[in-house]
């Protein structure tokens, strides 16, 4: 199965060896993002709303960068520093969904990296 490793201007730069998203057999998956804002790579606040919404708004920016959307996404993992921050983070991550949401795991991490609250990884479909 051959892969691509699609341009995403959009996303964050990456502070480690990975690439925000690898696209095979009609499949784009993305990396896990946090909450730094792609133009200056500074981080959202440290309060889990604000980094939600940050994730969901990187999450979109790499989507479309690739001629995705949100109601292209099939399978979600959120990883949460705090699974108390489980509501706040639910009612971030719905307000960007229009249509049926997609499959998703939710999960408490032992930490995330760089201190962050939310981290949120994506497989959309072509």
């Amino acid at each position: 199965m051959p892969k691509t490793v699609p341009d995403t201007p959009s996303a964050p730069q990456s502070l480690a060896p990975y690439s925000a998203a690898t696209e095979a057999s009609g499949l784009v998956f993305l990396s896990g993002q946090v909450g730094l804002v792609p133009a200056t790579g500074e981080r959202a606040p440290d309060d889990v709303t604000a980094q939600a919404h940050q994730v969901m708004s990187n999450i979109g920016g790499i989507l479309g960068d690739l001629g995705l959307g949100y109601d292209d996404i099939v399978k979600t993992t959120v990883f949460l520093a705090d699974i108390a921050d489980f509501a706040s983070v639910n009612e971030v991550y719905r307000s960007y969904f229009s249509g049926g949401f997609p499959a998703r795991s939710a999960v408490q991490a032992g930490a995330l990296p760089g201190g962050f609250l939310v981290e949120i990884e994506v497989v959309a479909a072509r």
